[in-house]
């Protein structure tokens, strides 16, 4: 039986934030959530999360399941108090306890599932993690007798030639639970930080193991943000980096930033400051950025986007976007269309070889094949009340500064003359114009101008 408990009680001074510290995000998913992700694909038998400061914003993060419980630690006294609570908690100590950090969110599966082979294998009291730093300060040192374990010493605690000792403690740790249980209220908080510290437990327990990791950014924990920038540039330089071995140009990798949900297709280039949120799907042979942020959505092949915002839209293939376009969620851009220029988009649907070219917005409307929006067009989708659609027909020709006053419809091949304010529906191959009659007054002299 494998249980697993993630430290999650902790304030997070040094973040100097409001918000709980494993609650903040790397790479669009909190650190709280990647150390469950993290523990799901051990298929575990239950994971406790233990919390503390601001309990309840951290409980409403956790996604509902039946093998996920929380634990609340009141007051927090350190690690080894916070698993005296899941003990207390927790009638049966069966099996295996995994225990975790919440603020050591990039631990990766294949390097726990050979934590619990070591500590099977070898039929430990506890086994745990360690690594060696060139400047280990901030972490407890590990001494080894021999093949075991012998004590960890928290930096606080260290002195002058203790700190020396490069190998030092991950904080992951695999228990015996039934072992653990017997010792763990017999901790006590005589060191210079007034707690309970869980790593007191192992020179109690008589076989206590190491496995020794290399540290390739995996460990590292997140107490300020810079130590967060530092867990962002390695899960971004991992994600850019498969995606260049499958075929994709980054024009400037480092002012780039891609989710890991996101999917890429061959001969993508992605030019600099452009950021791919969500989910989003890119095929093949397109061009994206410079300057560009795409969330939610689905790009086809052999498209280009420029200095533009597309969020929860769908792009079919040979499409022109930007710049300065805004394409808002539920659009449908149909192939072989154009969105040029300081456009806006919203929930609207543009069939084949339509162009909206020049400084338009476009909403909730259905635009057919083969039509051009000329500069300046509105479409008036809003009374106050309520939103209306505005529907225009295939080949039609939309002239400059018209403004559609939904609902309307418009028939197939309609011109609508500049300037217009359309207000009534048009049947095929009509022209609509509405607008006043141009009078000029000769000899028109000017008011002077009141002096001040």
């Amino acid at each position: 039986m494998l249980s697993v408990a993630i430290l999650a009680a902790g304030k997070g001074t040094r973040m100097e934030s409001s918000l709980p510290k494993v609650l903040h995000k790397i790479s669009g998913k909190s650190l709280i959530q990647r150390v469950i992700d993290s523990c799901v694909e051990l298929n575990p038998d239950k994971i406790f999360v233990i919390t503390g400061h601001k309990s309840q914003e951290v409980q409403k993060s956790i996604p509902k399941d039946k093998k996920i419980h929380v634990v609340v630690q009141e007051p927090q006294s350190g690690t080894g108090h916070a698993i005296q609570v899941l003990c207390k908690e927790v009638k049966k100590h069966e099996g295996k306890l995994l225990v975790l950090n919440g603020d050591v969110p990039l631990i990766r599966p294949s390097t726990l599932k050979r934590l619990l082979y070591l500590h099977d294998s070898k039929n430990a009291d506890v086994s745990l993690i360690t690594t060696k730093k060139t400047n280990p300060h901030g972490y407890g040192r590990v001494f080894l007798k021999g093949d075991f374990i012998e004590r960890i010493v928290e930096e606080k605690d260290c002195n002058d030639l203790e700190r020396e000792n490069p190998l030092i403690n991950a904080g992951v740790y695999c228990f015996n639970w039934g072992n653990l249980s017997e010792i763990i209220n017999s901790l006590k908080s005589n060191n210079n930080q007034n707690e309970l510290y869980l790593t007191d437990t192992v020179s109690v327990l008589e076989n206590a193991l190491s496995l020794e990791v290399e540290d390739n950014g995996e460990l590292q924990g997140i107490n300020n943000r810079i130590q967060l920038s530092k867990c962002e540039e390695i899960i971004q330089d991992s994600i850019k980096e498969k995606h260049m071995l499958k075929g994709v140009t980054f024009i400037n990798k480092a002012s780039c930033s891609i989710s890991e949900e996101a999917e890429i297709g061959k001969d993508v280039i992605i030019e600099a400051n452009t950021h791919i949120r969500g989910s989003t799907k890119i095929l093949n042979n397109c061009l994206i950025g410079p300057n560009t942020f795409i969330e939610n959505s689905n790009i086809g092949s052999h498209c280009e986007i420029s200095n533009s915002t597309v969020y929860d839209s769908q792009i079919m293939d040979y499409i022109k976007i930007g710049p300065y376009s805004h394409i808002r969620p539920q659009s449908k851009i149909s192939s072989y269309s154009k969105i040029g220029n300081f456009v806006e988009l919203k929930n609207s649907q543009l069939e084949e070889e339509s162009k909206v070219n020049h400084l338009s917005y476009i909403g909730d409307s259905i635009i057919g094949r083969s039509t051009n929006i000329g500069a300046g067009t509105i479409t008036a989708n809003f009374d106050g009340q309520k939103k209306y659609q505005t529907k225009i027909g295939k080949n039609s020709r939309i002239g400059a500064n018209t403004v559609f006053v939904a609902p309307i419809n418009l028939g197939e091949s309609v011109t609508t003359g500049a300037g217009s304010v359309i207000t009534k529906d048009s049947k095929d191959n009509s022209l609509a114009i509405s607008r006043t009659k141009q009078v000029n007054i000769e000899n028109w002299k000017k008011k002077k101008p009141l002096s001040n």
